[in-house]
């Protein structure tokens, strides 16, 4: 049986947010561990993202970009780049993960604002439901599967940071969703990544060039940032277009409040974590939440309906 274009759209940010839950105890790591600091890791991803992306933009069929779509993809460049990957990741190493956890569900909220603002996208009363249902579940997992050793205090500039990627995430949903028709993923980001790259390497070269992580010899901290490096970025970042071609802004924005219940499930396979009724509660809460988000009407929907009854 083959697969509609809205499942396929499903399973890939599926995949994307698998990654990027997988990174966000990674990147914590690496950073607490003093391999790499904020600013140095987000320059090494963009840096890496980059090359990859222009390599890979080789073997492909090659896009005209118009003039005017070099300004959105500026602007996505700012927005789901660098401030999104460095607002993240200096939040998370300012305030505690279970702030960053909860605050991230924001994101969806966002999106649907933005997407109402930008796009017309009706604002409906089952997307608002599965929105704030998905938030709900998101919270009540990261409030149940705390136990008191959050080793990093909240703080109101890494909580604020925290925001602002969530702002910034939903914001390059929304305004770079018409280019993912005209042109590919690699050819999207290989000029994204480029532009995050010119503005950042004169600003933190020296945090990546000197990392501590090149001064020792374990080969752990590599192959823990070769994932963050390959999977996380490289990886998500080029199959997160394809999602935004099948499915809503707001949807892809609510598969960020699967990622604690990802890492709750990795932390139950690893033996780290255990199933409870909690966990469970929260699983049905956050699909539900997806769910009804998935099945509201899309501005396409509402049109065809205006013309039906035309």
């Amino acid at each position: 049986m083959a697969l509609s274009q809205k499942q396929f759209g499903h399973i890939t940010m599926f995949t994307v947010i698998c990654f990027f839950a997988i990174n966000i105890p990674i990147s914590k790591y690496l950073l607490q561990s003093g391999y790499i600091s904020a600013y140095g890791l987000t320059l090494a991803r963009i840096s890496f993202a980059t090359v990859a992306f222009w390599i890979a933009s080789v073997f492909i069929k090659k896009d005209k970009i118009e003039r005017k779509d070099h300004l959105i993809l500026f602007a996505g460049a700012l927005l789901g780049i660098i401030f999104n990957q460095g607002l993240f990741i200096f939040g998370l190493s300012n305030t505690s993960p279970v702030d960053a956890s909860i605050i991230t569900t924001s994101s969806p909220l966002f999106a649907m604002i933005i997407a109402a603002l930008v796009l017309k996208e009706p604002i409906t009363t089952q997307k608002v439901s599965g929105v704030l249902l998905g938030g709900v579940g998101a919270i009540f997992l990261v409030y149940t599967g705390n136990h008191g050793d959050i080793t990093t205090a909240s703080s109101l500039k890494g909580n604020l940071s925290v925001v602002g990627s969530s702002l910034s995430y939903a914001t390059y949903l929304v305004i770079t969703k018409p280019l993912t028709s005209k042109y590919s993923s690699v050819t999207l980001m290989k000029w994204m990544f480029l532009y995050s790259l010119i503005m950042l390497m004169p600003l933190f070269y020296k945090d990546l060039a000197f990392a501590p992580l090149f001064q020792q010899s374990d080969f752990v901290p590599y192959i823990l940032i070769g994932y963050t490096l390959l999977f996380a970025t490289f990886i998500a970042y080029m199959l997160i277009p394809i999602a935004q071609q099948r499915i809503r802004a707001t949807t892809i924005s609510m598969y960020n409040n699967l990622q604690p219940l990802i890492a709750s499930f990795i932390a139950i396979v690893l033996g780290q974590d255990h199933f409870s009724i909690e966990k469970a509660i929260s699983a049905i809460l956050i699909f539900s939440g997806v769910y009804l988000v998935t099945q509201s009407k899309s501005r396409a929907d509402v049109l065809a309906e205006q013309q039906n009854k035309a």
